[in-house]
C-alpha cells in the first residue's frame, strides 16, 4: 500500500510539472477548454496557475521523499568509541 501511494504521488507530481509548463508556454486562448483559465479573448499566459501547479508538484515530490526515507535513523555519537 505504501509503495502504491508513492507511485501515485510521483505520477501526479510529474503531471503537475507538465501542467505548469503548459500554463507557462501556452496563451490562455490556446489552452484546452477543460483547463481552468481558458479564455478565447485573452492572449496572456497564466503565470499564477503555473506557479500553483509547480508548488503542488513540489509538495507531492517532498511527500514521497519523506515517505521513502529511513525510519528511526538517528545520529549516533561515535566519538566515545575512539581511543
Amino acid at each position: 500500500m505504501k509503495k502504491t501511494i508513492n507511485v501515485i504521488a510521483v505520477v501526479l507530481g510529474a503531471l503537475f510539472v507538465i501542467l505548469a509548463v503548459v500554463y507557462w508556454t501556452t496563451p490562455a486562448s490556446a489552452l484546452p477548454s477543460y483547463l481552468p483559465g481558458h479564455d478565447p479573448a485573452m492572449s496572456a499566459v497564466h503565470f499564477k496557475h503555473g506557479l500553483a501547479a509547480i508548488i503542488v508538484a513540489a509538495a507531492l515530490f517532498i511527500l514521497v521523499w519523506f515517505r521513502t526515507g529511513k525510519k528511526g535513523a538517528g545520529v549516533t555519537d561515535t566519538s566515545a568509541n575512539k581511543q
